[in-house]
């Protein structure tokens, strides 16, 4: 047999057993592997099974749900009080809305003015985000008493009340930067600061989603304005 040829097919022998053997190799890491996973994925239905039947946290589960139901019927019980939205009310009704409620927010204006179409639009937007405080707006001239009695020289005039007692006011834009195109932000913060709204986390909105209501609001004043 030739010398060269005998070489060939040893060298292709031991070629070919080099790859079995890896092969073999590489099968055994597999299984191994799958074993691993599998062994994992017990331990893991273990642990969650586990975790299902603590008795702290059925209790925790529970109490959050307690939690949130209840949240859930103050908040029907304060729409059915008139919280929610931005209402118009009249002098007749007044003091048996401002009484029938721990916070309400009162924009006394005058419907041709252009200062007062901007607070309203603001107002209009936060009512629905500040549940727990009662948003209205009376027309100034068709409340002669009140306007007097409160001794409102100014308009707009925003007073606050807290359980029928008028606790704190803005006149004009004088806390919000003295401008007319403050933001719903700004105010927010304003009504935070006096206490007469609270900070709602659960429908918290972020800059971009208070730019879109600004916008909205400058254009809903005036179509014409450009908007940012």
């Amino acid at each position: 047999m030739d010398p060269d040829s005998v070489k060939s097919t040893l060298s292709n022998l031991a070629f070919g057993n080099v790859m079995a053997a890896a092969a073999r190799d590489y099968q055994k890491e597999v299984l191994a592997q799958e074993k691993v996973q599998a062994s994992s994925s017990v331990n893991q239905d273990i642990d969650l099974d586990e975790l299902m039947d603590d008795p702290e946290l059925e209790k925790l589960h529970a109490d959050r749900i307690a939690a949130l139901k209840k949240e859930a019927e103050k908040r029907q019980a304060l729409k059915r009080q008139g919280h929610g939205e931005y209402r118009e009310t009249t002098e007749g009704d007044f003091l048996g809305e401002v009484t029938g409620s721990e916070k309400v927010i009162c924009h006394f204006y005058h419907r041709e003015f252009y200062r007062c179409k901007i607070m309203d639009k603001h107002l209009k937007s936060l009512a629905p985000i500040h549940v727990d405080t009662k948003f209205l707006k009376l027309d100034a001239e068709n409340a002669p008493f009140f306007v007097t009695k409160l001794a409102i020289k100014t308009l707009p005039c925003v007073i606050f009340f807290r359980n029928g007692i008028a606790s704190d006011r803005l006149v004009g834009f004088q806390d919000l930067g003295g401008k007319d195109d403050f933001s719903t932000k700004a105010l927010e913060g304003f009504l935070l600061k006096k206490g007469i709204i609270k900070e709602n986390k659960k429908e918290e909105e972020d800059d971009d989603s208070y730019d879109d209501r600004n916008r909205s609001v400058r254009s809903s004043i005036n179509p014409d304005s450009d908007s940012d």
